[in-house]
């Protein structure tokens, strides 16, 4: 039996999420400013609905040609270890589980909020006192709880153990020290003013993990850089890995696999070509309309400075089903990973 607080979350579809999350953007530090806008694309709520109510929920994601571990019960804990809220997701997950088991729609308190992004506030702004930080830190964590709430229900949400990891790496600096360390590139020496001077950049995959880093050359591909890095066993880690730590299967935008969030630095890869916008629409994966979005495909976005991105935990083709993407044919992809590319035209082709 679901709880009033989880009643109230159901009238909210995807796109009012995304409405609510848009009016608090200015609310929110610019350290977790595309962070959460990316955790909400990772963790569609209309895919997971779909697939919630689906009769056959193991054929549909065959359908959808779905990898990785894509569904959010599985990492209650550890799915916004990239947002810098996530050191207070102890105290924010037992402000949520406190709100839940005692959520009166009817009583005065509840009935000043007055839509999703109030109560969001609301959320943020007893944690934030209770943690002694601005809410502008709070607030973006709130509303990722609060999703994960309507998606893995009460009772796996409250018996979740609300571990946190402790900060590593960057992310142990103050929220305006990340942002200035993010913006940094890195220097091309004396000659770096030549045209001819390959000059090299450092994108970050992983921002808890000094190491978490991979060169890359002036308009090269992001998926391409992340090849040449040999440092790990990385399909021993992910295998969906075939290359480097950015999970790939072609080069040229028919599968899907290599999509990423860019933390920072969105302004440093090329612009969406037409290619690229199209396929992201038909893998469902929510790509805003800027021409540099901070949700790309690594394949095909070339690197002009440092850039900061975040790897999603899965992949799959759902455009079309969910969001009603027409059809469109697939461009044919580069290397041998033929069987995948098949399937993904046929995820394509799925009537409504």
């Amino acid at each position: 039996m679901k709880t009033k607080l989880e009643t109230f979350l159901d009238n909210y579809d995807e796109k009012r999420w995304f409405t609510a999350i848009e009016k608090l953007l200015p609310a929110i530090h610019d350290v977790d400013k595309n962070a959460v806008q990316i955790w909400f694309r990772f963790f569609p709520l209309e895919l997971f609905r779909y697939l919630q109510s689906a009769e056959d929920k193991e054929k549909a994601i065959q359908k959808f040609v779905m990898q990785g571990n894509y569904e959010l019960k599985n990492q209650i804990d550890s799915s916004h270890e990239f947002l810098y809220g996530h050191r207070f997701w102890t105290a924010t997950k037992a402000e949520i589980q406190r709100r839940a088991e005692s959520f009166d729609n009817d009583n005065k308190q509840n009935n000043e909020i007055a839509d999703l992004s109030g109560l969001i506030e609301q959320i943020a702004q007893t944690v934030a006192g209770k943690s002694k930080v601005d809410k502008s830190l709070t607030t973006g964590i709130a509303a990722v709880a609060l999703m994960t709430l309507v998606q893995v229900g009460f009772e796996d949400f409250k018996n979740a153990k609300g571990e946190i990891e402790k900060p590593k790496g960057l992310l142990t600096k103050s929220p305006d020290q990340i942002v200035k360390e993010r913006l940094k590139d890195d220097s091309q020496g004396i000659l770096g003013f030549l045209k001819s001077i390959d000059k090299k950049f450092t994108v970050t995959y992983d921002e808890t993990t000094s190491n978490a880093k991979f060169q890359i050359i002036y308009d090269e591909e992001l998926a391409t850089g992340s090849a040449r890095n040999q440092s790990k066993n990385w399909k021993e880690m992910d295998e969906r890995c075939w290359e480097g730590v950015i999970p790939v299967e072609c080069r040229s935008a028919a599968c899907g696999t290599c999509w990423v969030g860019i933390l920072d630095g969105e302004e440093k890869l090329s612009e969406v070509s037409r290619l690229e916008r199209k396929q992201m629409k038909v893998f469902g994966y929510n790509q805003p309309a800027e021409a540099k979005p901070f949700l790309r495909l690594a394949c095909q976005a070339k690197a002009y400075g440092n850039t900061t991105v975040v790897i999603p935990p899965w992949n799959g083709v759902f455009g079309k089903k969910i969001y009603g993407v027409e059809d469109v044919e697939l461009e044919p992809a580069t290397t041998s990973a033929k069987k995948l590319r098949e399937t993904v035209t046929d995820a394509t082709k799925i009537s409504k």
